[in-house]
Parts: C-alpha cells; sequence; structure tokens
C-alpha cells in the first residue's frame, strides 16, 4: 500500500498494481483509501464486513465508484464496457477484462494517479489525487474526455464509517427531508438517527434534497466524535446505507463531458 503520513494520522491507499486483489468491478482502482488510522485512537475506517472479512465488491474504507455509468461502444456486442477508473470489463460476467494502468507520482502528503482509458470513439483521462494537510483527507478527481462523442459520468464516493455508540448518524447542510422508512428517523436536532438497533440486516434509503452549490455533512463517529465531509458539488441523488458494522452516505454526481472537455470536484474528510 501507499501510506501518506504526519503526526496525526496515516492514510492507506491500495496501490493499483501491488494490491490488485482487492479490486474488482465496482471501485476505482486509483486512489483508493483503504484505511485511515489516527495514530492515538487507531482505525477510524470500517466497511461491510470489517474486521472480519475482506471482499472486493463491498469493500473498506473510503472507495469510489464509476461502475454505474459504463462506457459502451455500440459496435461491440460481447458484452465488454469500460468502467471509469477500473479499467475494461465483462458487464455480464461481471470479471475485468484488463485492469487499466496508472502512472503513479507519491510523496509524504500527497499521491496522485493517472490513467488514460479507451474504447472505439471513447477516449478519457483520469487524475485521482488523495492528499493529507493536519487531519484533513482530500479526495480529488479530474475527468477529461478526449474522444470524440460526449462521455455519461455517474459516480459517487462510499465512505464506511464505523456505527457510532448513539443512534445518531449524521446531518446534512442544508438540511433533507426523510421519506418514512423503518430504519431511520429525523431527531430535533437535525440528525438522522437509527431506528430498530440492533440491525441484523442492511438499510438502504434515498434522500429527498433540493438544489445548492456545495454539501457538507456531519458523521458521529466513535474514536473522535465527529467527521466533517465537505463536497465541491452538489448530488444528484443523496441516498444513505448502513448495517451492523458499518454507515455510509453516497452523494452521486452525475451529467456529461463533452468532447475536449474536463471536470474536475473533490471531498474533503476531516477528522
Amino acid at each position: 500500500m501507499i501510506l501518506l503520513q504526519n503526526a496525526s494520522l496515516t492514510v492507506a491507499i491500495l496501490d493499483p498494481v501491488a494490491d490488485r486483489e482487492r479490486f474488482g468491478t465496482r471501485y476505482c482502482t486509483g486512489g483508493y483509501i483503504f484505511q485511515i488510522t489516527d495514530a492515538e485512537r487507531g482505525e477510524l475506517l470500517s466497511g461491510p464486513t470489517f474486521p472480519d472479512s475482506f471482499n472486493t465488491f463491498d469493500g473498506q474504507g473510503i472507495p469510489d465508484a464509476f461502475n454505474l455509468g459504463p462506457v459502451r461502444d455500440p459496435a461491440a456486442a460481447d458484452g465488454a464496457a469500460l468502467i471509469i477508473g477500473t479499467g475494461l470489463c465483462d458487464l455480464r460476467e461481471n470479471r475485468v477484462i484488463e485492469f487499466c494502468r496508472w502512472d503513479v507520482e507519491a510523496g509524504a502528503a500527497e499521491v496522485r494517479m493517472g490513467t488514460v482509458q479507451a474504447l472505439g470513439e471513447a477516449s478519457l483521462e483520469v487524475e485521482r489525487t488523495v492528499s493529507l494537510h493536519g487531519r484533513t483527507v482530500r479526495s480529488a478527481t479530474r475527468l477529461g474526455n478526449r474522444g470524440r462523442r460526449p462521455l455519461p459520468v455517474r459516480w459517487f464516493p462510499h465512505p464506511f464509517f464505523p456505527q457510532p455508540e448513539t443512534d445518531e448518524l449524521c446531518r446534512f447542510s442544508p438540511a433533507v427531508r426523510l421519506p418514512d422508512n423503518p430504519a431511520y428517523a429525523m431527531a430535533d436536532n437535525g440528525f438522522i438517527r437509527r431506528l430498530g438497533w440492533p440491525w441484523e440486516a442492511g438499510h438502504y434509503q434515498a434522500l429527498e434534497h433540493g438544489t445548492g452549490a456545495g454539501l457538507v455533512v456531519l458523521q458521529r463517529h466513535p474514536k473522535v466524535g465527529l467527521v466533517a465531509g465537505t463536497f465541491s458539488y452538489w448530488p444528484t441523488y443523496l441516498p444513505i446505507w448502513g448495517n451492523p458494522r458499518t454507515f455510509s452516505w453516497e452523494p452521486f454526481l452525475e451529467g456529461t463531458v463533452g468532447p475536449g472537455q474536463e471536470k474536475a470536484w473533490f471531498i474533503d474528510y476531516d477528522f
């Protein structure tokens, strides 16, 4: 793994080659934050099966995913498609045919990974950067369209936090609306809280939200109290998900990047 480290935190990032056994078709293989460790409090991130086991679909830490917006070649009939940041994949068999190759530049406080992918008339470049400044971890993405047709994008981060000791989970700014459901409710202080704890299964719920310029999330954490997530974009779709081991929010970024254009965004996680 690639490590970023200071006196407070150590950020472990999967190496696209050395850690290839930890990758599947779901998550981006560049800039995959596998764990963040506090020098005094220990590991801060979780996962759907953490700490007992690991699988490439569930993952752990702070992965991100382009897999719901595969890039297809209309002339191809074999089920192959590009998953941005992952590689050429067989969608019918859910397997990676060829992983994309990343150029990696790693320093003590930042790692930058870049790759170029192509299929038919589609050609694109992806840059993923993870940096550590004090107790802030920034995960940044830049996507450029080098092809001759518009490039559809559907991306989301999937940060996995350990379940907090109290039922309060997270709070969004601006406020969100929570439809009636069996697993979550809105507390008087604006935090979303658990219902029916302890859980035996996973619970997924889309939130209702308006429009805005940016998003901030406060997440309860059993070791550091609160974690803040600050987004440079406003999500098009905003679900939350949790199971007995972990809780996560998934603010989607969706749109189209035209030929010769690029799109860039980031998330700051403050621990």
